[in-house]
């Protein structure tokens, strides 16, 4: 990483500006402006979280935002309604009164002598989500979008439910957020007022499970922020950015499909993180790239970007099978429109224990899984975030529990991008079942990479918005999409097929034990071919990344990660155990001592798909002179054969004396989940 400290304009930071909104609530920002930007405006830059500009965002506010405004932007990061230094109380993600703020703000900045009329709006994760989501409601002033690692649809391919299936992230999201809503605005900017207003954020703050398993299916509460519900109503152009090991690069394809403006993708190796940062590698010189977009749609100059394809990807080589992939090898190939015309899908038959070529007729047949409870141990999680040990480990343990077809050894490297299709035709003996299906990559050592997968809930074989139970006996024909994913499998290995009935602990299991059966008559494998290109390794040369100057601060007790699986012969009893301790770190920008504690477990006794439970336990401290705040949270859920359950408590300090507390466990029927 090089570190720039000369800029083209010099900066001045400013700390800490409030916001009016209509309501009365004031929100609280950092903004960083190139010098003479009172005198000649320029345009802006908005980045509109609630992840704490003082302290928590505060390393990645200090490498971007400077470099921007050093580039002659003014550059804004916003915490939103109820976080950070901002007035209010946050209910849930996304919401209406979320998205109204945003525009208010956008009007707001746009209204400063300091600029220019123009605003973009930059976000990873929630700042992606709701750049879609405000650029939906067209305001005047905002001109251009990048998005990154976000999604258009809420329910089908967000953090809470995939294919119908309840993800175990569902719950480990609304842990993180228990905590992160709890946090107390700094008094050093907020003011005397931090007290009562930290008692009324955990007073008023809801574990968010709750909605969330109140709406186990497609309804009004998840369309409400899925741009895909209206793709038209995005008005300006939209930049969306993502890598592979995220778990939301499947939503590039498709705003490259469906929006009408100008439009570009880019999809790298990188996991839930700014591609400067990139992990897996190689990282990319990602602020000289939006500079470039910014330079186009902001200041109108002609900068080249538009020339790009539409589509750059990442073709990922071969690697063996690893949790922490520091760097992946490939090359960047792209893609003038999506869909591409360029793609060559080839369909595979079902045969006993292999994929049949192309066009080759294979007898009727029927094959039989019965995945016990823990077949997807060796998933990883569901969203990378660049940390060790959370991508799929080798898969052949998982493979023993499925059911599995392989191609022939390949007498030459086979590339594909985009989605992979399996149909099948099959049946259950159990009303509801979940399907947790893979596309791998066996080396010749016997080594397995999982290189895509899918998740889906055969009660939702028809709709995600009205599932319907299977009649034992009954034979269903099923679609199943896997994860988009660009690869490439080197000669002398074998592509496989892996079909399994669980997906613990990725997926919440099913309230029994299934046996499916898959005919051969009906069943199909589909793989986006992609034939090499004179020209691929020009698309994109990778530059070394740059940012701004590195925040100062110390840290007093390390961080440290620990992920371990365990299982208790006696007892029957596997525990996926996560702690990761973020250590006690000291900004001194701020004076702040902060102080993060982690630890997550996924825990199911023998095959019995009930025992399934999560449970968190995460401490937070926030120190200056005599300020000392702290809080506790614990969560979990469990399920019965009939419904869900979501505890959660809370216990906060303030100097050492407890201050607040609750405890509470809520009950939720399962909706066909």
């Amino acid at each position: 990483m090089e570190h720039v400290r000369d800029f083209p304009h010099p900066v001045r930071e400013h700390e800490h500006v409030t916001i009016p909104l209509s309501d009365g609530t004031t929100l609280a920002a950092r903004i960083w402006l190139p010098e003479g930007a009172e005198d000649a405006p320029v345009p802006a830059i908005l980045e509109y979280l609630p992840y704490r500009r003082r302290d928590r965002t505060r390393v990645r506010d200090d490498a971007h935002h400077p470099y921007m405004a050093g580039h002659g932007y003014a550059a804004i990061r916003v915490d939103m309604r109820g976080t950070g230094d901002a007035e209010g109380i946050i209910h849930d993600e996304y919401l209406l009164q979320e998205q109204l703020d945003g525009i208010e703000v956008i009007e707001w900045i746009a209204s400063q002598p300091w600029c220019d009329g123009g605003v973009g709006m930059i976000g990873i994760s929630w700042g992606g989500f709701n750049g879609l989501q405000i650029a939906a409601h067209a305001p005047e002033a905002l001109k251009a979008v990048i998005t990154m690692c976000s999604t258009d649809d809420r329910y089908a391919d967000d953090i809470h439910y995939m294919g119908g299936t309840m993800l175990t992230d569902n719950w480990m999201w609304a842990n993180s957020m228990y905590g992160r809503n709890f946090m107390p605005p700094d008094p050093a900017t907020f003011g005397d007022g931090w007290r009562e207003t930290w008692l009324k954020r955990l007073e008023e703050g809801r574990f968010w499970l709750e909605p969330w398993l109140e709406h186990q299916r497609r309804d009004a509460f998840w369309e409400h922020g899925s741009v895909c519900e209206d793709p038209a109503a995005i008005r300006c152009p939209v930049f969306a950015v993502g890598g592979w090991a995220d778990g939301y690069s499947n939503a590039i394809p498709r705003l490259l499909e469906t929006l009408d403006v100008p439009r570009l993708g880019l999809i790298g190796p990188w996991a839930h993180i700014y591609p400067d940062q990139g992990v897996p590698g190689p990282a990319m010189d990602f602020m000289s790239e939006a500079l470039r977009w910014w330079d186009r749609w902001l200041k109108g100059e002609d900068t080249g970007i538009m020339d790009e394809p539409q589509l750059r990807a990442w073709i990922q080589e071969s690697l063996p099978p690893d949790a922490g992939h520091a760097e992946r090898e490939g090359r960047f190939v792209g893609e003038p429109s999506w869909p591409s015309p360029n793609l060559q899908p080839t369909t595979y038959a079902l045969a006993d224990g292999r994929l049949a070529a192309p066009g080759e007729t294979v007898d009727d047949a029927t094959w039989t899984v019965r995945s016990p409870v823990g077949t997807a141990m060796e998933a990883g999680d569901w969203c990378s975030y660049g940390s060790p040990g959370d991508l799929p480990t080798d898969q052949r343990a998982a493979d023993g529990k499925s059911l599995v077809f392989d191609g022939p050894v390949l007498d030459e490297a086979l590339e594909i991008l985009g989605a992979p299709v399996l149909e099948l035709a099959l049946r259950s003996d159990q009303p509801q079942a979940n399907l947790y299906v893979r596309l791998e990559d066996v080396r010749p050592d016997g080594g397995v990479t999982r290189v895509s997968y899918a998740l889906f809930n055969l009660t939702h074989r028809d709709s995600h918005a009205d599932p319907a139970p299977l009649e034992p006996g009954v034979t269903y024909p099923v679609r199943i999409q896997l994860n988009d994913v660009g690869y490439r499998f080197p000669a002398g290995h074998r592509v496989r097929l892996a079909i399994a009935s669980d997906a613990w602990p990725l997926a919440w299991t099913s309230p029994s034990l299934a046996t499916i059966e898959v005919d051969a008559d009906g069943s199909a494998f589909t793989l986006p071919v992609r034939p090499p290109r004179d020209g691929d390794g020009a698309v994109t040369v990778l530059q070394p990344p740059r940012n701004a100057p590195p925040t100062p601060r110390t840290f007093v007790e390390p961080a440290s990660l620990e992920r371990e699986v365990t299982h208790d012969v006696l007892t029957g009893e596997t525990t996926l155990e996560i702690r990761a301790d973020g250590g006690t770190v000291v900004l001194h920008d701020t004076d702040a001592v902060v102080t993060l504690a982690h630890v997550l477990r996924y825990v199911h006794r023998g095959n019995d798909p009930t025992s399934a439970r999560t449970e968190a336990h995460n401490v937070v401290r926030f120190q200056r002179g005599d300020w000392d705040a702290s809080f506790e949270t614990r969560t979990g859920m469990r399920a019965d054969a009939d419904a869900f359950y979501a505890y959660s408590k809370v216990d906060a300090y303030d100097a050492g004396e407890r201050v607040f507390e609750r405890e509470r466990e809520e009950r939720y029927g399962r909706d066909h989940v």
